[in-house]
C-alpha cells in the first residue's frame, strides 16, 4: 500500500528524510508536488490534489523539523 494525498504526515516524514537541506518553510507548491510524486512509496493519482493538500503537507513537514 502505497502514499496517498491525504497521508500529509507520512509524507512529510519521508520528504524530511529525502531532502534533509531543505527548509519546509520556503518550498513552493511546484516543487513540493513534484517532490510528493516523485518519493518511491507515493501511489496516487498525480494530479488530484490541490493547495490545501500540498499546504498540510508543507505544515506536516515543517511540524517534523520542529
Amino acid at each position: 500500500m502505497g502514499l496517498k494525498w491525504t497521508d500529509s504526515l507520512d509524507i512529510a516524514i519521508e520528504l524530511d528524510e529525502a531532502y534533509p537541506e531543505i527548509d519546509p518553510k520556503y518550498v513552493n507548491f511546484v516543487d513540493l508536488h513534484n517532490w510528493v510524486r516523485s518519493l518511491p512509496d507515493f501511489d496516487d493519482d498525480p494530479e488530484h490534489t490541490g493547495e490545501r493538500i500540498l499546504e498540510a503537507i508543507q505544515m506536516a513537514w515543517i511540524g517534523e523539523r520542529e
